[in-house]
């Protein structure tokens, strides 16, 4: 279990991100044409989760609005952006704000996700949601690298993820 906080207020997770070096757990996830996407369609090139609660959130759509651009400049990686958000939402969003060079996945079907990646929120006003968080996985499927933001209302810190990949 992992402690972060919203508003400076306690929030437990349901564990934590996977240990950087382990095998990334495989996830089924759905797309907004309501497809699915799994992790092992992806074994041979780069991801980038940025994992967050909902795009109805000043700071989750700043963050999305990043990595899209962050994405523009490493065609190289797949940038995952997923939350618990239904499909039709995720698609509005990123058409209402010109968003291309990102992938917006639900967990609405598939909520082991947050389970499997430790990042499910299992209190305050917002349980049920995943928290905010960035796990970079490589080629290989191997946890890279991992950010979980320990302040709900803050971004992830660009720099360091960018670095990453």
């Amino acid at each position: 279990m992992t402690i972060i906080t919203l508003k400076g207020s306690p929030i437990n997770t349901i564990g934590s991100l996977p240990a950087r070096g382990s095998q990334a757990p495989d996830f089924t996830l759905t797309k907004t044409d309501l497809g699915e996407v799994h992790l092992k369609n992806f074994i041979g090139r780069p991801i980038l989760l940025n994992i967050f609660p909902s795009l109805d959130t000043s700071t989750c759509a700043a963050a999305m609005k990043q990595f899209n651009e962050i994405a523009a400049k490493h065609s190289d990686v797949l940038f995952l952006c997923v939350s618990a958000d239904l499909p039709f939402a995720q698609q509005r969003f990123c058409s209402a704000e010109h968003l291309s060079n990102v992938v917006p996945v639900s967990t609405f079907r598939h909520p082991s996700f947050g389970k499997d990646y430790g990042v499910l929120m299992m209190d305050g006003p917002i349980a049920g949601l995943l928290s905010r968080a960035v796990v970079v996985i490589d080629k290989t499927g191997k946890v890279s690298y991992t950010e979980q933001v320990g302040e709900i209302a803050d971004e992830p810190d660009y720099g360091k993820v960018e670095g990453m990949l």
